[in-house]
């Protein structure tokens, strides 16, 4: 059915078909739907199973309902290396938007395969002092799998489709070279725009891993990467 009035948040819309991939606790998804007054619009994903979502944050569960209420389509267990591979996601070339939201491949503490060379940083943003891979490597494979997937359901560029990845850009965070992961799967950055978190009313991002999963972390200097598919690849 026809939307007749176009309701917006930031960057979003209820006109668009917007697929949100590795949410926590779904408040970002809930804070769409609650600015559009419908979520009807909206898949809404996580890896984690209902079970295990409604066990690590408080508010899962009822965020959850609440989109369904509101008509969203919820999704669990969606690795977003394989989302073509999910056919209730619709099929290819069908959304107008793809988001990831500060993606994060976890921490291993040490455990990494033979070769790979670690530096030791203390990241106070996740609240312990760990061991990161040189060159994030970890990170970006979670990244680059992200792309080249969404790159798969996005509609083309003339179409309007982009990908939106919301990342801090402060060291250690901008050596994931999110430009370069986007070319190297044919998509090209078309903005970065600054993300501030308070504009996104009910929104609050979680760590999603380990025991304090449902804490929020400082999001600092962040900003929205925006990208769409380069027609020649």
């Amino acid at each position: 059915m026809e939307v007749a009035e176009t309701k917006r948040l930031k960057h979003y819309n209820n006109k668009e078909k917007i697929l949100l991939v590795g949410e926590g606790d779904f408040s970002f998804s809930l804070s769409l739907a609650g600015a559009f007054g419908s979520a009807s619009n909206l898949t809404a994903t996580t890896l984690d199973t209902r079970e295990e979502l409604e066990r690590k944050y408080k508010n899962g569960k009822s965020n959850i309902e609440e989109l369904e209420r509101l008509g969203c389509s919820v999704l669990y267990g969606v690795n977003v290396h394989s989302m073509t591979t999910k056919h209730n996601l619709g099929g290819s070339a069908i959304y107008d938007r793809v988001i990831f939201n500060f993606p994060h491949a976890g921490f291993d503490y040490g455990r990494y395969p033979v070769g790979f060379k670690t530096i030791s940083i203390c990241d106070f943003d996740f609240g312990c002092c760990i061991e990161y891979v040189s060159g994030f490597r970890r990170h970006q494979e979670l990244v680059r799998g992200f792309m080249k997937s969404a790159r798969m359901l996005v509609k083309d560029e003339e179409n309007g489709g982009e990908i939106h990845v919301t990342h801090k850009t402060e060291y250690p965070f901008k050596e994931w070279k999110l430009k370069a992961l986007g070319e190297k799967e044919g998509l090209q950055l078309i903005r970065e725009i600054e993300f501030c978190l308070n504009q996104y009313p009910g929104y609050s991002n979680k760590r999603g891993n380990g025991g304090y999963s449902d804490s929020s972390f400082p999001v600092g200097k962040s900003a929205t990467f925006m990208f769409e598919k380069q027609f020649f690849y």
